[in-house]
């Protein structure tokens, strides 16, 4: 099992945090920079795997400041060597799937082939509403489930997906569907240009354009893909078609075999070869100390950020991987023997505890509990 981090750009302390407007400041935010740069230093020669981050904007208020998932991901690459970053994810919402597509080809030559990405359907509405790229659509939650807008949100998401991977795999795209014409229909490009026709492809001597390719190509043969943080069976088996990984932070262990199974049989019905642990991630999130009492201690800042700005949301608590190394390592095999796992994301409480509180957790984590499960 191979351990990776993610944080969600959280841009302060608790205190800083209910101050108000703290993602505006930019002190806090320049020191945010800094500390992040730390931790994944340290993460790369710790040995985890990899450090992942969300897509949000507009965050003024500072709990989850991620912004452009491009330069992030290039902010914690500058600082790392070994270990991935994973973008997880890009919002389809509000993202043009050619052009993300195009972003991850990039990103993944940038990293040297150190990248990983999720695509998300998107659920906070304030910045969904700014940045959507088609204006029927809207974010989603328990607030519009299994409604109409959900239902189009979702069948939105499906298309988005399948022409961001398409375009990753396939040398020339023509796609023509509910949301998205790749090229437009009957577009004719407006001025002749013999390079088009002369030295490339998708474009006839008459400028008719037929098919769209992106450039560059990635540098994996094939970059590993997330399915974001979910708890759905709908879901999962969703990204079965793609060999995509959802990333479920639960504990309930009859849950977890249940979307195991269930993403096993829909991979091998796309004619996929599924090996233990291909299912989905793991995880949830992680303070380590010397004792129970102490990392629970830790964690109160992190159950108040929770309960403050995730829950109303509807998002559950995750699996609480909270504890010392005993406990830690006692958890982790309990959920091994469930369901094989080949990588486990650990939630930071990134931002709300100082530099000397996180890296005491990631080192006693690296040392005492990752050698036992690798």
């Amino acid at each position: 099992m191979k351990f990776g981090l993610f944080m969600y750009c959280t841009i302060g302390r608790r205190g800083e945090l209910e101050g108000g407007m703290a993602g505006q400041d930019n002190t806090l935010y320049q020191r945010m920079l800094d500390e992040i740069a730390q931790y994944a230093r340290f993460a790369d020669a710790a040995g985890y795997f990899g450090f992942g981050h969300p897509e949000h904007h507009l965050q003024i208020e500072g709990f989850e400041i991620s912004n452009d998932p491009c330069l992030m991901a290039m902010h914690l690459g500058r600082h790392t060597e070994k270990m991935k970053v994973i973008t997880c994810g890009f919002v389809s919402t509000a993202n043009n799937p050619l052009q993300t597509a195009e972003k991850i080809a990039t990103l993944d030559h940038m990293l040297g082939g150190r990248f990983g990405v999720g695509l998300v359907r998107g659920y906070q509405a304030r910045w969904v509403e700014n940045y959507k790229v088609k204006p029927e659509l809207t974010a989603v939650g328990p607030w519009n489930a299994k409604s109409a807008a959900d239902d189009l949100n979702r069948e939105y998401f499906a298309e988005f997906v399948d022409v961001v991977v398409r375009a990753l795999k396939e040398p020339m795209l023509t796609h023509r569907g509910k949301f998205w014409n790749f090229p437009p229909e009957g577009f004719v490009n407006p001025h002749d240009h013999p390079v088009y026709y002369d030295y490339g492809e998708g474009v006839a001597e008459d400028m008719r354009v037929d098919a769209v390719g992106i450039a560059p190509r990635p540098l994996q043969d094939e970059i590993p893909l997330y399915g974001g943080f979910s708890q759905s069976l709908t879901t999962a088996k969703f990204w079965a078609r793609y060999k995509g990984r959802p990333i479920i932070l639960s504990g309930n262990t009859e849950f977890l075999e249940l979307l195991w199974s269930e993403w096993t049989e829909e991979a091998k019905r796309h004619g996929h070869d599924v090996a233990p642990g291909d299912q989905a991630c793991w995880g949830g999130i992680m303070v380590c100390a010397e004792t129970d009492a102490k990392a629970m201690a830790l964690y109160e800042d992190m159950a108040w950020f929770w309960k403050t700005w995730a829950t109303p949301f509807g998002q559950g608590v995750p699996e609480l991987l909270v504890g010392s190394p005993d406990t830690l390592n006692q958890r982790i095999e309990e959920i091994s023997k469930a369901v094989p796992i080949k990588e486990a994301f650990l939630l930071i409480p990134q931002g709300l505890h100082p530099p000397e509180q996180l890296l005491d957790s990631l080192d006693l984590f690296a040392r005492k509990v990752m050698p036992n499960h690798g």
